[in-house]
């Protein structure tokens, strides 16, 4: 079964930093974005992994959504 998850990933000097807001404490970094999906991908596999079907079910029924806003400093 798959199911989609909203992850969220941040980029600083170090490298990239992914979570997923639907899963408390799912997180993963990466050196490069790519290497930063597949490992958030495989951390929120993994994690589902030991979740009853009700349990992956009330998690994963949320719907964020997230978008960019433009602001002005004065």
């Amino acid at each position: 079964m798959s199911y989609k998850v909203s992850i969220v990933i941040e980029k600083d000097e170090n490298g990239y930093y992914a979570y997923t807001p639907e899963i408390e404490g799912c997180q993963s970094q990466g050196d490069s974005y790519e290497e930063v999906l597949e490992n958030i991908k495989e951390a929120i596999e993994l994690y589902l992994e030991t979740l009853s079907d009700e349990e992956k079910k009330s998690l994963l029924s949320k719907e964020i959504l997230t978008t960019s806003l433009e602001v002005q400093i004065a």
